[in-house]
């Protein structure tokens, strides 16, 4: 898997489109946490917004990398279609864990704000919860299940753009909602990192779906 993973990457990078996922968080993060100095905890909702979209898009890239005729090649070289998906999860997910760094570290940098280990930690689940939620989007939306790489992306940002305004639905909208909120970061621990817990049951379950689905288009 490794290996797997290190080839994966290597073609991404390549490829060179893990880019537009890449500079659309960081612009949305500098322009939306800038100068800011109300609670960190609604600066790190900002930047979770951000990287749900980030991590949908850069997954749906990572997936759509190959042809179907080359990705049939590699399942054959591989052994199982799966081990594919999930290597293209991981490397998603590791360029996400990248991003998160940038997300916890920018607003204290150009914000005005009262740091504490518990906003740190809020801000690193609330992350979490959300590269998970947008990896998991983005391999359901990829083309082997979609069909047609320009559908699959626009299926993808059009879903990251709609899925968090629909009141209550689990995890992006609850978790916008507590951060956006004036708790204290005490009280966020627990239900943010039950969230992220759900954002990687989802991922989990998103590389069986897009297997099952791959399989049957086969």
């Amino acid at each position: 898997m490794t290996a797997l993973c290190r080839y994966t990457l290597a073609r991404l990078l390549h490829s060179q489109r893990y880019l537009p996922p890449v500079l659309i968080f960081l612009a949305l993060v500098t322009v939306l946490t800038s100068s800011d100095s109300g609670p960190l905890t609604s600066a790190y909702g900002v930047c979770a917004g951000a990287m749900f979209l980030s991590a949908c898009w850069l997954t749906v890239s990572v997936v759509n990398l190959d042809e179907p005729q080359a990705r049939a090649i590699a399942v054959v070289s591989t052994g199982r279609a799966r081990r594919l998906f999930v290597a293209d999860a991981l490397v998603a997910l590791g360029i996400c864990l990248l991003l998160t760094v940038v997300g916890l570290v920018y607003p204290l940098i150009v914000g005005q704000h009262t740091v504490q280990g518990m906003q740190l930690l809020v801000g690193a689940a609330a992350q979490s919860a959300a590269a998970f939620t947008g990896c998991a989007l983005g391999l359901v939306c990829s083309r082997p299940v979609v069909g047609r790489p320009g559908y699959s992306l626009l299926a993808a940002l059009g879903s990251a753009l709609v899925l968090p305004l629909v009141p209550g639905l689990p995890p992006l909208n609850p978790l916008l909602t507590l951060l956006a909120g004036r708790h204290p970061a005490a009280e966020l621990v627990w239900p943010v990192g039950g969230l992220a817990v759900l954002g990687a049951v989802l991922t989990v379950v998103a590389v069986l779906v897009t297997d099952f689905a791959a399989a049957r288009r086969e």
